[in-house]
């Protein structure tokens, strides 16, 4: 039974014209384990939706891309490659980049233990870091800490969409809490913040629910 009777329509209109036609069916299909991980009011849902649309770009499952240029790497990275000389010694080479930005933090081990590669941003909301692929696969009971390439694939997608949102906690929001505050708690900052509100305001619309 759907959890809205315009979750299935909602979730089409979110979708990119590329989108991965296996994604949208997995998340039409599985949509009654969302009120598991508090994804349990139409507004909710909205939210849900509208990020997850975001940080996959239209439902497909992506693999975060660290393929920069050094010029790139200066705007995204400014504290960490200050000067070009540093950022041309990482500039298209993802997996050393990789290891480097995301070395000793959200659970990973130093630039050679590899993990900032091996936990690089995947699925519907992104997971990044070593912890929060093992409490996420804790969550939804999938080896993701060993696994990580588990999140690239469409089957159970949406549960591990629902463990991450569990994960950065976004469950404990209230439902009227803006956009900007969910997309803080997801991405540390703003990045994106026209595009999750214009997709939030289409849900809305769409589900017919009083903004």
């Amino acid at each position: 039974m759907p959890i809205h009777p315009k979750f299935e329509a909602a979730v089409k209109a979110m979708a990119a014209k590329n989108a991965d036609q296996a994604v949208i069916n997995e998340i039409i299909k599985s949509q009654d384990v969302l009120p598991t991980f508090g994804v349990n009011t139409p507004k909710k849902i909205a939210h849900f939706l509208s990020q997850c649309g975001h940080e996959s770009g239209g439902f497909r499952i992506k693999v975060e891309n660290m393929n920069y240029s050094a010029g790139r790497l200066m705007q995204v990275w400014p504290k960490r490659f200050p000067t070009l000389n540093k950022a041309q010694l990482y500039a298209y080479n993802p997996q050393k980049l990789a290891n480097y930005v995301y070395a000793n933090r959200m659970g990973n081990g130093n630039a050679a233990s590899g993990d900032g590669y091996r936990f690089r941003g995947r699925g519907l909301m992104q997971l990044t870091g070593r912890a929060m692929y093992k409490r996420v696969g804790t969550l939804v009971k999938l080896p993701l800490e060993d696994h990580p390439e588990i999140a690239e694939h469409a089957e159970r997608c949406l549960q591990i969409a629902g463990g991450a949102w569990k994960f950065d906690k976004l469950d404990k929001l209230s439902e009227d809490a803006p956009v900007e505050a969910y997309t803080q708690r997801i991405n540390g900052g703003q990045v994106g913040i026209t595009d999750r509100k214009v997709r939030f305001a289409n849900v809305i619309k769409i589900m017919g629910i009083n903004g």
